[in-house]
Formats: C-alpha cells, sequence, structure tokens
C-alpha cells in the first residue's frame, strides 16, 4: 500500500553500498523507518530527499515492516543549518533526541509542529542555544518527567527567592534551602525562562535575546537535570559540547 506523509529526517543509515535506510518523524504517524533504495548513489532521484533536517512529503510504500521509500518533495532542506558545521551540531542534537524519546508508530502531531518549528527558527537565525534549550524543556513530558516550576517542590510555598534543586525535582525556596545541600543556585531571570521555556507556546516566538551568563545558568541546570533523570547518553550532545569549546578558542 502506497501512503504518502509529511515528515522530517531525522536519522539516515547507510544499509549496502548504495542503499539508505531512513527513520522520518512524520505528522500523521510519528517515527517510521523506510528503506530508500539507490539513494546514496549521486544522481538518485532520492538523494536530496533523504538528507538529515530534510523537511517534506514522502511516498512511502507500507507493510508490516520496514517501509520502502519510492519517491519525495522538499519543503524545505534547511539548507542554513547545512551550511553552518555549529548549527549543524546543534540540530544533530535535537533529531537524536526526538529519536531516542519517541516510540515507533505513534503519531504526536503536536510533537512534530514542535520539532519543525525548532529546526525553522535554528534555520533562520535564532539563537541556537535558547532554541535547543526550549525544545529540552518541551522534550521532558515525552520523557515522564514532570519538573515542578510554580513553586517549592518541598513546602510549596510561591513567593520568596527560589534556587533549583535537582533532588526534588524542580524549585526550591529560601526556607527549604537545608533540604538539599547540593541546590544550584539561579538567578529569577533563569528561573523565569526556564518556566516559560517548559510552558509557552513555541508558534507564538517572537525576538529573544538573553545574557550569556543567564545562558550558561540555563544550560547547567537543563543538563544537570537531564543527567539524573533522563537515563539519555547522547553521542551528538558530547559532539555539541566539544564544539562549542571549539568555538570558545575561535573567539
Amino acid at each position: 500500500m502506497f501512503q504518502k506523509c509529511e515528515g522530517i529526517v531525522i536519522r539516515t543509515t547507510d544499509y549496502g553500498e548504495t542503499n539508505k535506510i531512513v527513520t522520518l518523524y512524520t505528522r500523521e504517524w510519528g517515527k517510521v523507518g523506510a528503506m530508500a533504495r539507490g539513494a546514496k548513489k549521486p544522481n538518485s532521484r532520492l538523494s536530496s530527499i533523504t538528507q538529515l533536517f530534510t523537511h517534506g512529503h514522502f511516498l512511502i510504500q507500507r507493510g508490516s515492516g520496514l517501509g520502502s521509500l519510492q519517491q519525495g518533495e522538499i519543503i524545505s532542506s534547511m539548507r542554513s543549518i547545512g551550511e553552518d558545521i555549529f548549527l549543524t551540531a546543534y540540530a544533530s542534537y535535537i533529531v537524536e533526541l526526538t529519536d531516542k524519546c519517541t516510540e515507533e508508530k505513534k503519531p504526536n502531531p503536536f510533537h512534530f509542529e514542535l520539532l519543525l518549528q525548532t529546526l525553522h527558527y535554528m534555520n533562520e537565525g535564532y539563537d541556537p542555544d535558547i532554541m535547543m534549550n526550549i525544545y529540552e524543556m518541551k522534550m521532558l513530558n515525552v520523557l515522564g518527567l514532570y519538573p515542578i516550576l510554580d513553586q517549592c517542590s518541598v513546602c510549596g510555598s510561591t513567593d520568596g527567592h527560589f534556587s533549583f534543586s535537582i533532588r526534588e525535582g524542580g524549585f526550591i525556596c529560601y526556607r527549604c534551602l537545608d533540604q538539599d545541600p547540593y541546590h544550584l543556585k539561579v538567578t529569577p531571570a533563569a528561573l523565569r525562562l526556564l518556566r516559560l521555556f517548559y510552558y509557552f507556546d513555541l508558534s507564538r516566538l517572537g525576538s529573544i535575546s538573553v545574557k550569556d551568563e543567564t545562558k550558561a545558568e540555563l544550560k547547567k541546570v537543563i543538563s544537570a537535570y537531564y543527567d539524573e533523570y533522563s537515563g539519555l547518553h547522547l553521542k551528538s550532545k558530547k559532539f555539541l559540547q566539544s564544539m562549542a569549546q571549539f568555538r570558545n578558542l575561535l573567539n
């Protein structure tokens, strides 16, 4: 049976000398795999549509096992991402996180839209650190994680100064700090952004500017939370960290 879908290429695996297995995150079916025969040949009609990050319409012959990609039509190749090694590192992390967090053939149109918007904003020149942090915060629920970001995770208080407790799984007020001696001291600006990234609708994103010190705080909290609770160890995250070090040397 031939079926058409809208999807984003989130992983490619070489298969033999000329073929690829392509993993798509689709609007209609969630995550699916398909064999793209001959896609590694430079003159193949499937060569461009099977590039990582490509957003397009795909015609797939579906069966009980791995489908077969017949043809595709590119909506966006995310060209700016592909031409920038740093953006490629960020986007690689985004799609690997998607791949590791989602199950096969479980449709989630909201998640598809989130992935598409994140890659689109990065391709359009929005701050990749901020886009990555927003995506990470919004992926927590997919992982079954629900950080407490609107009150103290110990006493439930909503007033006063807050820090972040990895152990308690969210904000911790100044009265309860002795409950977690390893709490992270975070500025009010960073706490506001953590809450905003988690709750707000990405389609309403306007221009956003965040200080480098605040970005460092966000990265520290989100990375520590993921390390503690997600169980994920992504190659792309290590690559991203090494690229960040390389960029610091260039500056």
